[in-house]
């Protein structure tokens, strides 16, 4: 009788085979196969590695983080001065390295708490005029069950950086922080990200936390209320009619013989009937305003900085009447490598859809590149792209002269109005008539009103 054994057979190969068994399902499985997608132990371990590592790595960082560079002396202090009285029995060194973890000890519970806070900033408006102020109400509430000890947050407010002392708040308990920021000058700036900041009475230890809540502030620049019909009146149906002559319109003209070509729906029978000879309508052209604003945004054309404000007041309260009064318009300026908006004929193109957009376009305009066009050439790039305009504003600085200006007007048609709006800090108020166009100086915001009131009654 032969001896049972459980070694699998030996093959004609010379190599056992593996014992292949049936699971509960039916499919079939070899013994010691692996399961199908299960990593390797090496695998693993490397995987375990990486996660330790990069923990490990966190918490060094925050940890050296958090030791300021007094801590650093005081604790480098302490460890020289331990070795010192353990190695060499000195009574001084061994006091000081007592005193130094004192110190440390003690500066540790200062650094608990912040993350049980949660804090929102809420602003009362987004936009606001030049000159006027923003109300920020930081709210900081306590999540925790337990009391928060008193914090210092920074607040960052543009280039700079407010200080709010955060008060002792209870369990679950809520502080509201008022904060004033005034808006001296023209532009966007941030208010946000907080962070909120603990650290010892001695400064050895500090610690940090960022809440992500963060708002623009777009500061308009000062406008002023125009006359109606200042920002491109011309030629429109309610306006008086154009010199200009076409075979389709709304304002009769006259009528004329028939010429070949002419539509049939245009021939006036009753003077047919009268002369015996086919004659026609006709008509006088309008249109509907068009009104292209260019500004000059090259700081050099512009004696001060507080010149080259009182340009972008007088360019935007042009624009915003174009906007209230629903003209087709065009506003721009000099477009420069680096701008988000892109080019469009050389010129950047502020968005006009709404007022709120246009005056946030207005807020962020900034100094062109001194190797920018000028506003003649400007003028000249507007007037080569064929837009169908009837009125031009090109505002610019003190520098400019009036033959300059002059050159830019002859860029456009004859039908083409052409105002050119210099503006020169508390200079008289001046409107004359320069060859092509009109040329206002316009010394204060408050005189452009009245300069546009004058060319229109001349």
């Amino acid at each position: 009788m032969k001896a049972r054994t459980t070694r699998a057979p030996v093959s004609a190969t010379g190599t056992r085979g593996r014992t292949i068994g049936t699971t509960r399902w039916g499919d079939t499985t070899r013994a010691g196969a692996r399961t199908a997608g299960a990593p390797s132990r090496r695998t693993r371990m490397r995987r375990w590695w990486r996660r330790t590592r990069v923990r490990t790595e966190r918490r060094v960082r925050r940890v050296t983080q958090t030791v300021t560079a007094p801590g650093w002396f005081v604790i480098l202090a302490t460890l020289g001065a331990t070795i010192a009285g353990l190695g060499a029995g000195w009574v001084e060194a061994a006091f000081v390295a007592v005193v130094g973890g004192v110190l440390i000890i003690t500066a540790i519970p200062f650094l608990a708490g912040n993350r049980a806070y949660l804090i929102r900033i809420r602003l009362d408006r987004d936009r606001v005029v030049v000159g006027d102020d923003v109300t920020a109400v930081i709210e900081v509430e306590n999540g925790s069950a337990r009391p928060a000890l008193p914090a210092t947050a920074d607040l960052p407010v543009g280039e700079a950086l407010r200080e709010l002392a955060i008060p002792v708040i209870g369990p679950r308990g809520i502080a509201q922080l008022p904060v004033e920021i005034a808006a001296p000058a023209r532009g966007v700036f941030e208010v946000g990200p907080i962070t909120l900041s603990r650290r010892d009475p001695l400064g050895l230890l500090h610690r940090e936390a960022k809440w992500r809540d963060r708002h623009l502030v777009h500061v308009h620049p000062q406008t002023v209320a125009l006359p109606t019909g200042s920002a491109g009146l011309v030629r429109d149906l309610e306006g008086a009619a154009s010199r200009r002559l076409t075979d389709a319109d709304l304002s009769f003209h006259a009528v004329r013989e028939y010429a070949h070509g002419d539509a049939r729906r245009n021939i006036h029978w009753k003077s047919t009937a009268k002369t015996g000879v086919l004659m026609v309508r006709q008509y006088e052209e309008s249109q509907t305003a068009r009104t292209a604003i260019l500004f000059d945004a090259v700081r050099a054309g512009y004696a001060s900085s507080a010149e080259f404000e009182l340009g972008v007041s007088v360019a935007a309260s042009l624009s915003l009447q174009a906007v209230h009064e629903g003209r087709e318009r065009f506003i721009a300026s000099q477009w420069s490598p680096g701008r988000v908006r892109p080019s469009v004929d050389g010129l950047e193109e502020l968005p006009a859809q709404t007022a709120p957009l246009l005056l946030d376009a207005w807020a962020e305009l900034a100094h062109a590149d001194e190797e920018a066009r000028s506003i003649d050439a400007l003028t000249r790039q507007l007037a080569r792209s064929r837009r169908p305009l009837s009125v031009v504003f090109a505002v610019t600085g003190s520098a400019a002269g009036t033959a300059q200006l002059r050159r830019a007007a002859t860029a456009f048609d004859a039908g083409v109005a052409v105002v050119a709006i210099r503006c020169d800090l508390l200079a008289d108020p001046q409107a004359q008539r320069a060859d092509a166009c009109t040329l206002l100086t316009v010394g204060m915001l408050s005189d452009l009103p009245r300069l546009l009131l004058r060319r229109a009654a001349a």
